[in-house]
């Protein structure tokens, strides 16, 4: 399947409230496996959220950096 994945990464300076976002095509059956080889660290906790519309959100904390990827179908 294919997907449109934004990718934002959130910065951790406490003063700054801008993150990175990057966008992409991604074609994979398992959103979960692509998320994790963006998402690698020692320490790692993934929530995955399953929407009524196809999408599908990883909120991501790596060691201690959170990223959120969204997978949204491309139909």
């Amino acid at each position: 399947m294919r997907y449109e994945l934004i990718r934002e990464i959130f910065n951790l300076c406490s003063n700054n409230q801008m993150r990175d976002v990057f966008i992409s095509e991604v074609e994979t059956s398992d959103p979960e496996a692509v998320a994790r080889t963006y998402c690698r660290g020692k320490d790692v906790t993934m929530d995955r959220t399953d929407n009524e519309d196809g999408s599908i959100i990883f909120d991501v904390v790596a060691d201690g950096l959170h990223q959120r990827l969204s997978f949204t179908p491309d139909d």
